[in-house]
């Protein structure tokens, strides 16, 4: 189970299985990038990941959280 705090720093972006570079959406704290990707389609959503200084999740897996 991953756990982190609300104002950590993190990376948003969006990685695309046909594209080997991600899209660097958002950087900054992770309440923040978590309403970022709330309001992103379902799509999208599916393709963003979160980096924290020690871990890499999919969003949908913290999402579920």
């Amino acid at each position: 189970m991953r756990s982190t705090f609300g104002s950590a720093s993190v990376r948003l972006y969006r990685l695309d299985d046909g594209d080997p570079v991600a899209e660097t959406l958002f950087y900054g704290p992770l309440a923040e990038a978590m309403a970022i990707a709330a309001v992103q389609s379902e799509d999208v959503q599916s393709k963003l990941w979160i980096a924290t200084d020690n871990d890499v999740a999919p969003y949908l897996d913290l999402a579920d959280e």
